[in-house]
């Protein structure tokens, strides 16, 4: 086993309660694990099984990386920066809508939001398209069955988020007969085949915009599951979620209308907040949890 330990500086502002809530939301805790400040994630790479266990303080992360193998320590911050949702800086977007009269009271009440990206684009995007069109419970139950399928334990004891090729080795029934639709089993297996065959490249320092392309040219794939992919996955700051249907239903109950407002019309006023529109869907979200008004 390969182990490291230190420490990251934290911002300021830091919302661990948010960071923890996120990772805590499967409540099997199959691949993270989240137990007062401390954060357990394990995923895979190369490969090799690694646990990512964290503490959060006031003001840094204390980490111990231990890996069941060799550890490829370059990927290790980049990883880490994603979990701890310290990727999309939230201060821009505050600094633009310090007037705006829908999102200046949102972001007073929740200054320094942040987002959590997920430990790999490819862990963004297969968990886009388990999430297509079905609740987030039933969601997170077919993520936990697919970690199960294609993913390793952990030494000490977490499963391991797959990688393209652990996933590229099922076939289509382990899917199916577990849940899945076969829509969404064919659209996981083909992704997983194209990444690990080197034909679909899934780099986080890739163009967005190239990549958003290469993702909506796949069957399967529409402009929720790229910008969701963009978001999650490249901790790109300009991701326009018109199609999240709770982006659409937070929008309407700030406007105080009754329906939810279609997806042209969010496109075009969440327009005005580019390049920061990723921070305003965040918002958007957050607010569900809030008092209307």
């Amino acid at each position: 086993m390969t182990m490291q330990a230190f420490t990251m500086a934290l911002p300021q502002d830091y919302r661990s309660a948010d960071v923890l809530a996120f990772h805590a939301r499967d409540a099997e805790g199959l691949a993270e694990q989240v137990s007062g400040q401390r954060l357990c994630k394990a995923v895979l790479l190369d490969g090799v099984p690694v646990l990512f266990d964290v503490t959060l303080t006031p003001h840094e992360a204390q980490c111990r990386i231990a890996a069941d193998g060799q550890l490829d320590a370059t990927r290790v911050q980049d990883i880490l920066r994603n979990i701890l949702a310290l990727r999309i800086d939230p201060a821009p977007f505050a600094a633009l809508v310090q007037d705006d009269l829908i999102f200046g009271p949102l972001v007073a009440r929740q200054p320094g939001l942040r987002i959590v990206q997920s430990a790999s684009v490819f862990e963004a995007l297969t968990w886009a398209i388990i999430g297509q069109q079905i609740n987030l419970p039933f969601a997170i139950s077919l993520r936990r069955t697919f970690i199960q399928q294609a993913g390793k334990p952990h030494s000490e004891g977490l499963w391991c988020y797959p990688e393209a090729l652990d996933v590229a080795r099922l076939d289509l029934d382990a899917l199916t007969s577990r849940k899945f639709s076969r829509a969404k089993a064919e659209t996981l297996l083909r992704v997983a085949r194209m990444a690990a065959d080197g034909e679909l490249h899934l780099a986080q320092d890739d163009d967005p915009a190239r990549a958003g392309a290469a993702l909506l040219a796949i069957k399967g794939i529409g402009p929720w599951t790229v910008n969701y992919t963009l978001l999650r996955g490249y901790g790109f700051a300009d991701c326009s979620l018109e199609g999240d249907v709770a982006v659409r239903g937070a929008l309407g109950r700030l406007l105080g209308e009754a329906q939810k407002p279609d997806q042209a019309r969010t496109q075009a006023w969440l327009a005005r907040y580019s390049p920061h529109r990723t921070m305003a869907a965040a918002y958007l979200w957050a607010s569900l949890n809030q008092t209307a008004g």
